[in-house]
């Protein structure tokens, strides 16, 4: 039988892989590269593995959201990603289903005072 620490864990996964899509995105609307964009989520308490980050950044590619670009900085071979005009559109629409769901689980969770 799953302890409370498991179910916990499992839902706080699920509710952060949402987030973690949507945290991308508006990050991108810069243009980073991976170890920046690593580390302005991880600035905003979002942090997120390699292994988690570098699938997501191509999934979000091949769905027309992100566009990317090598180039040399430093001497070394960086990809840039930037949130591309389908992604901006998108991500505008999610951000407001993410308002009004927030708001509604605010409203449903607010305790009578």
């Amino acid at each position: 039988m799953p302890t409370d620490d498991d179910i916990y864990e499992k839902l706080r996964i699920e509710l952060r892989r949402g987030s973690l899509v949507l945290a991308v995105l508006g990050a991108l609307r810069e243009e980073r590269y991976g170890y920046t964009l690593r580390q302005s989520l991880e600035d905003a308490g979002l942090p997120i593995d390699e292994g988690a980050l570098y699938p997501l950044l191509r999934r979000l590619e091949t769905q027309g959201l992100l566009t990317s670009e090598w180039r040399e900085e430093a001497r070394r071979n960086k990809r840039f990603y930037r949130l591309s005009a389908d992604g901006e559109e998108l991500l505008a629409q999610l951000l407001s289903e993410w308002n009004a769901i927030s708001e509604s689980i605010l409203r449903l969770t607010e305790r009578e005072k």
